[in-house]
Parts: structure tokens; C-alpha cells; sequence
């Protein structure tokens, strides 16, 4: 069975420091470097839209169904504004998924965390529209979503740390220039290119 890669709304990384060597010399301090061109900073997680519409449809009992989810989240992505590219910086590699990456924590400007702020809200809406009650009990518990907790932290995954117990390493100050807002896989949903 095919199964839809997760939806994210992401802003790529365009360049990390002043040069590619910049980004290489963060290799001392992890196993394996990711490749620079997948590099992101997620602003929103949507996970796998079969998975979400499910859940949907669970938590309202079906009286909204998966298919009828799938239609709205479509248009709701969609409608989604485009967040312009900006600069952020980084000084700390920071432990991420319980100790199994590392990642950059990304200092970026307040229209940035207002944009993102923005996003949790639309998504508050969209699940009202879903007649999702207790939207934020949803929002921590669907398994799609994968929310932990409230709280956003910019940040950068870039490698697999050498040590599980490898915790927060002060770094020299990198420059980090991001590409406008994209949905990633967004070519995979359903309907794309119409």
C-alpha cells in the first residue's frame, strides 16, 4: 500500500554560514551531516493527511468523515499565505527527538514566531470547521499531528549526534538564510498540479 509522505509547512535552508565550510565544520560535533540541500526549519506539522483525516473522523465520531477531512485540509493548505524568506541565526547545537538528532537552535525574527503563531491558529480553525471539539486535546493527541508540546522551538536538524548524552554545545555564530514558506509534498497530495 502507498502511504502519503508526511505534510509539513517548512522553510528550506538556503545557506548556512559564509561558505560550505561553515556547515562541514559542524561535522566534529555529530556522526553523519545531513545533505545540505534537504535542510529545513518546520513551522508546522501536518503528518501523513490519510492519518489526519482519520483522526478526525475518529475524534468527531464520523459525524465528519476522513474524506470529507482530506477535501478541507486541501483547501485550507491552499489557502495558507507565503511566508518571504528571512535571515535567523544560530550559536547552540541542541539535542532533538529524545537524543537521537542534532540540531541548530535557530534564533529568528518576531515575524517569523508570529507567522508560525498564525499557522497554530488557522489550524484551530480548520479543526472548528472539522467540528472537532476540544481542538487543543486534539492537537496534543492525534497521532498525526505528533505534537509533544505547545511550545515551538526554531531549529535546524542537521546530523545524528556522536554520543546519545551529547546535550546543548555552544557553537561559533552562524548566519542561516531561509527560502519563503513551501508545503512540503505537496506535489504527492491529491488534486496537485490541477
Amino acid at each position: 500500500m502507498h502511504t502519503i509522505p508526511r505534510i509539513t509547512v517548512e522553510v528550506p535552508v538556503l545557506s548556512i554560514g559564509s561558505g560550505p565550510s561553515d556547515y562541514e565544520g559542524l561535522g566534529s560535533y555529530v556522526r553523519a551531516l545531513r545533505r545540505p540541500r534537504g535542510l529545513h526549519m518546520t513551522l508546522l506539522h501536518l503528518g501523513v493527511l490519510d492519518d489526519f483525516s482519520q483522526d478526525v473522523s475518529e475524534w468527531t465520531k464520523g459525524i465528519t468523515s476522513a474524506d470529507a477531512a482530506v477535501h478541507s485540509t486541501l483547501t485550507w493548505l491552499d489557502g495558507l499565505p507565503v511566508l518571504d524568506g528571512f535571515a535567523g541565526s544560530a550559536e547552540r547545537l541542541i539535542p532533538l527527538g529524545g537524543g537521537n538528532v542534532t540540531g541548530l537552535e535557530v534564533d529568528v525574527p518576531e515575524h517569523v514566531r508570529k507567522y508560525q503563531v498564525f499557522l497554530v491558529q488557522a489550524l484551530h480553525e480548520l479543526l472548528d470547521g472539522l467540528l472537532v471539539d476540544n481542538v487543543d486535546d486534539f492537537i496534543l493527541s492525534s497521532r498525526a499531528l505528533g505534537f509533544r508540546s505547545p511550545h515551538w522551538l526554531p531549529h535546524v536538524a542537521v546530523g545524528s549526534p556522536r554520543t546519545r548524552d551529547a546535550g546543548t554545545r555552544e557553537i561559533q555564530p552562524l548566519t542561516i538564510e531561509f527560502g519563503e514558506s513551501r508545503i512540503r509534498n505537496r506535489q504527492m497530495l491529491p488534486g496537485a498540479g490541477q
